[in-house]
C-alpha cells in the first residue's frame, strides 16, 4: 500500500481571505504538486469550528504507526485544537503533495472479523526521494512567498514572508498527531516528517493479479469485485474520484 503525503504551510493575510477550495497551481518535474485552499476563518463572528482540509478528521490517524495510536491520542489532539486561536485560520494554505511515492507500507487484518478495520500503515518518507521531493516543494513555496504578488497580503507590510515564521505557525497549524521535535522548522527534511498527512488518495492493497483479476473480480471467489483506490499500483496525479466513478461506471 501508499499513500500521497501532503505537508501545508499555513499563509497568513491581513483580511480574511475568500473561502476557496483546493486549486493545483503547478507541477514540478519532480514530480511535486503544488496547491492552494483558503478563507478557513473568514470573522471571530462566524468560526463556530474549523474545518476543511486542516482538520482532524480521524483519517489524520493513518499518520501515526497503528500501534501508537490510541483513543486517548485523539482526544488530546482534539482539546488542544480547541485551544488554538481562531486567528490562526486567517488565512490560507499552501501545500505541497508528492506524485507517485515510493514509499510504502502494508495492511494487515486484525482479526477474522469482517466489521473490523484492518491495521494500515504507510510509511511515509521512508524511501528517501520522497523526502528529497518534499523538501524541494516546501522550498518552491518558499520562493512563491518572495514573490511581489504576495507583498501585499502579509499581516506585516515590513516584515514580509520570512520562511522560519510561516514554518512555526504551520507546526501549530498542523493537525496530524505525531509528536514534534524540537528542530522541526530548523530542519526542512524533519518538518516534512512532523507535519505529514494525508490527501486521502492512499491506494493498493487489492492490486490486480494479486486479489483482483483483470476485471476486479476477486480471485476465488463468485459475485464479488473491488472497484475502488485499492486497486490501484499508483494514484491518479488529480483526485481518483473520477477515475474510480468511470472504472465502476464500465466494469
Amino acid at each position: 500500500m501508499a499513500d500521497n503525503p501532503m505537508n501545508s504551510i499555513f499563509i497568513p493575510t491581513k483580511s480574511p481571505p475568500r473561502q476557496s477550495l483546493i486549486e493545483t497551481v503547478g507541477i514540478t518535474e519532480a514530480g511535486v504538486f503544488i496547491e492552494a485552499s483558503s478563507g478557513f476563518g473568514q470573522s471571530e463572528d462566524s468560526i463556530h469550528c474549523h474545518h476543511g482540509i486542516m482538520s482532524a478528521e480521524i483519517g489524520q490517524l493513518s499518520t501515526v504507526p497503528p500501534k501508537q495510536r490510541s483513543l486517548e491520542l485523539a482526544r488530546e489532539y482534539a482539546h488542544n485544537k480547541l485551544s488554538l486561536p481562531k486567528e490562526v485560520f486567517q488565512g490560507g494554505f499552501i501545500l505541497e503533495k508528492i506524485d507517485g511515492p515510493l514509499s510504502t507500507g502494508h495492511l494487515v487484518l486484525a482479526d477474522t472479523d469482517v466489521k473490523n478495520n484492518p491495521a494500515v500503515t504507510f510509511n511515509y518518507f521512508s524511501h528517501p526521494q520522497d523526502l528529497s521531493r518534499c523538501v524541494y516543494g516546501i522550498k518552491t513555496i518558499e520562493k512563491i512567498l518572495k514573490t511581489n504578488s504576495f507583498a501585499h497580503l502579509t499581516p506585516d507590510d515590513d516584515a514580509g514572508y520570512e520562511i522560519e515564521r510561516v514554518l512555526n505557525m504551520s507546526v501549530r497549524a498542523n493537525v496530524n498527531l505525531i509528536p514534534k521535535h524540537t528542530n522541526t522548522t530548523e530542519s526542512l527534511e524533519q518538518f516534512c516528517k512532523d507535519t505529514v498527512i494525508t490527501i486521502w488518495h492512499y491506494h493498493g492493497g487489492c492490486h490486480v493479479g494479486k486479489v483482483v483479476d483483470q476485471q476486479h473480480r476477486v480471485l476465488g471467489v463468485s459475485g464479488l469485485r473491488v472497484v475502488d483506490g485499492s486497486t490501484f499500483s499508483r494514484s491518479p496525479g488529480t483526485n481518483p474520484q473520477a477515475t474510480v466513478m468511470m472504472m465502476g461506471r464500465y466494469l
